[in-house]
């Protein structure tokens, strides 16, 4: 991180220095060429700034990334898997690594809830300010009246548990289902059980996996995604400004949103938390959600 302060330190001295010169010369071609520089550099001293406030036990680890929808049926299951595209937009942006754990599609459109594996640098630390809830205002698709409607969807991020941590885990503690996967169908149905959902009763933590065609992978991974949410229950335990992340969780409705996208009456995508704002939500919604990550990260 030196190294790379010490980096712009030099390039904004060699670009004063060129622009000194072009503006003696009335050299319009060097004078907009420092100007594009100038922007590259600011660009590269915000990602510097954001990466001095990833200092955090836990903000260099990989995440688990979860989407729900809210009560709404349809219009928030849409609202879910909207959400779930914008963050691999995102990912794929960034060049992130990502795969869906598990997925359960809706009755009739998008999906009723998500989890995401990704991989990627500092991710727990730059999204970990995404818990919440997510509420959505636009002119629904799926009704014939046209009328605007609201919807909500949680996303929940936690971080992927390194193997060193050791997390205890009772057997008794645990109720293990297993249910048939869905999938494409054809030759590619999956007609056994092989899809695996541990709850843990203490804390009522429930994860689920269906990826893999082994009920025995599946079940490896969800013990991994239990080891991590439980960790990170304790760590919320321990620190009490975590606990607001908790309280965000508990109603996917009204009065607990972090994050509000109106597609109508007007165009608006706005924190509700650090008041950041964008007046383009197609964009947003296409993964430009850079700035509402940074305002998180500074604003914590």
């Amino acid at each position: 991180m030196i190294s790379s302060f010490k980096k712009i330190e030099k390039d904004l001295k060699n670009l004063k220095d060129i622009y000194s010169l072009g503006n003696e010369e009335k050299d319009e071609e060097i004078i907009g060429d420092c100007e594009l520089k100038i922007n590259e550099l600011l660009k590269d001293i915000k990602k510097l700034e954001v990466a001095c406030f990833l200092s955090g036990e836990n903000d260099t680890l990989n995440i688990y990334l979860e989407v729900h929808a809210g009560a709404g049926g349809t219009e928030s299951q849409d609202w879910a898997e909207m959400l779930r595209r914008m963050y691999i937009k995102w990912f794929d942006k960034k060049k992130f690594i990502y795969e869906i754990i598990s997925e359960h599609r809706g009755d009739e459109a998008g999906i009723k809830s998500s989890t995401l594996k990704v991989s990627g640098l500092n991710l727990y630390g730059l999204l970990k300010n995404e818990s919440g809830v997510h509420r959505l205002v636009r002119i629904s698709p799926f009704d014939s009246g046209a009328r605007r409607h609201t919807s909500f969807a949680s996303v929940w991020v936690y971080p992927v548990v390194d193997d060193d941590i050791s997390i205890e885990i009772n057997e008794n503690d645990l109720r293990i289902d297993t249910y048939r996967s869905s999938g494409a169908g054809g030759q590619h149905v999956n007609t056994t059980d092989s899809a695996v959902r541990i709850t843990h009763i203490p804390t009522k933590i429930v994860v689920q996996c269906q990826n893999e065609r082994s009920q025995h992978k599946n079940k490896d991974t969800c013990f991994k995604m239990l080891k991590a949410r439980l960790y990170e229950h304790e760590l919320q335990k321990r620190e009490k400004e975590n606990q607001k992340e908790t309280n965000l969780k508990t109603d996917i409705g009204w009065g607990h949103q972090i994050r509000s996208y109106v597609l109508q009456p007007y165009q608006l995508v706005k924190d509700l938390r650090n008041k950041t704002e964008n007046t383009n939500p197609d964009a947003v919604l296409n993964g430009d959600i850079d700035s509402f990550i940074e305002a998180g990260v500074l604003n914590k």
